[in-house]
């Protein structure tokens, strides 16, 4: 089995088909702080709007049970009818700061990633019931994170219920005593003066963690030298393949060419450098390239052109020009019309007379 590259190997930065693969196995960073502190301010926002509607919409329906449960018909159907439209008053005093509790929940993880629907973290894993990884957990980096968070959590709450509370010990010790319509209201200020002060710690909390997580995340996902070739490699194709193919293209694009030249009009050359061969009839709107090369690939071309008697003209700049501007099996430009013209005219010329002295012979 492969060994895992060791951390200090992964040197580079992650690529975005890295990413993407992390992302779709739903491995992503994620803070559970942040998580936390949507959950915390979605329930100050329940307290704040909600406490009272949902007192005045919980407390009637519990009253029977607390002032006259004797007088409660609880035989054959009165027992199912009074638990149904018990729950049915609950459930419309509770239904809408539920619903806000659940977005709260979801955005809690959108504003961290986006949406990633994936079972690969339910796919049972050696690792997870490995003890050496559990110890790694939970002596590594990410368990003291996860310790001193916890910790900080513990005394933020300690504190803030403290500083909120101690003061009210006086009215907290008389609250059997006060009016039961106040009793709610004491209670919803107490709990808002926490919650704020809760929330305001664990936004430092959430902010600090949610950073970490990233930039652990980002560690993790850093690849080797080798893992980045072999990626590229997978997108682009292999190095060693592309270039034999590229090879094998050119060496029969230019057995293609150098079959073409015997039915070349006139080879265009300068001695040393350049050969253009040219196709020119009567039906044609204007020569055609049909090889073409330089060095070694322009001698062959001149060596077949002997071979089969095509007329071989040095012209040095034309020879250039032509190489420079016109492809294989494309006309000329147009202006080159008139130095090419000169030259097949020179060319049928030469023709023409030398079938004049055969045919004196």
């Amino acid at each position: 089995m492969a060994e895992r590259p060791d951390d200090s190997e992964k040197t580079e930065e992650p690529s975005h088909k890295k990413l993407s693969d992390a992302h779709q196995k739903g491995d992503v960073a994620k803070s559970q702080e942040v998580s936390l502190w949507f959950g915390m301010v979605a329930i100050a926002m329940v307290i704040a709007l909600f406490a009272g509607p949902m007192a005045a919409g919980i407390v009637p329906a519990l009253a029977a049970f607390v002032a006259q449960p004797h007088a409660m018909a609880v035989d054959g159907g009165s027992l199912m009818a009074l638990v149904q439209q018990l729950a049915l008053t609950l459930g419309g005093a509770v239904a809408v700061p539920m619903l806000l509790l659940m977005v709260m929940a979801v955005a809690g993880n959108l504003v961290q990633h986006r949406p990633v629907f994936s079972g690969e973290n339910m796919k049972p894993k050696l690792s997870k019931v490995s003890p050496l990884s559990g110890i790694k957990r939970i002596f590594g980096p990410q368990g003291l994170m996860n310790f001193l968070k916890g910790l900080a959590k513990l005394v933020v709450v300690s504190g803030v219920v403290f500083l909120v509370l101690w003061p009210q010990r006086d009215t907290l010790g008389t609250l059997v005593r006060l009016d039961l319509a106040a009793v709610p209201l004491l209670l919803q200020s107490l709990s808002l003066q926490v919650l704020i002060g809760v929330i305001a710690i664990l936004t430092i909390i959430a902010g600090a963690d949610f950073m970490f997580q990233r930039q652990q995340w980002t560690k993790k996902q850093r690849m080797t030298q080798q893992e980045v070739k072999d990626e590229h490699r997978q997108l682009e194709g292999d190095p060693t393949v592309k270039a034999r193919l590229r090879q094998i293209r050119y060496e029969r694009g230019r057995r293609r060419m150098m079959a073409l030249v015997p039915e070349a009009t006139v080879v265009v050359t300068n001695p040393t450098h350049y050969s253009v061969a040219l196709k020119y009839e009567d039906h044609m709107a204007a020569p055609v390239c049909v090889a073409k090369g330089i060095d070694r690939v322009a001698l062959k071309i001149r060596e077949i052109a002997r071979e089969h008697d095509i007329p071989v003209v040095e012209n040095v700049p034309l020879a250039r020009a032509l190489y420079a501007s016109v492809e294989v099996d494309a006309e000329i430009a147009p202006e080159h019309y008139r130095a090419v013209a000169q030259v097949i005219g020179y060319v049928m010329r030469l023709k023409g007379r030398m079938r004049t002295r055969s045919a004196r012979a």
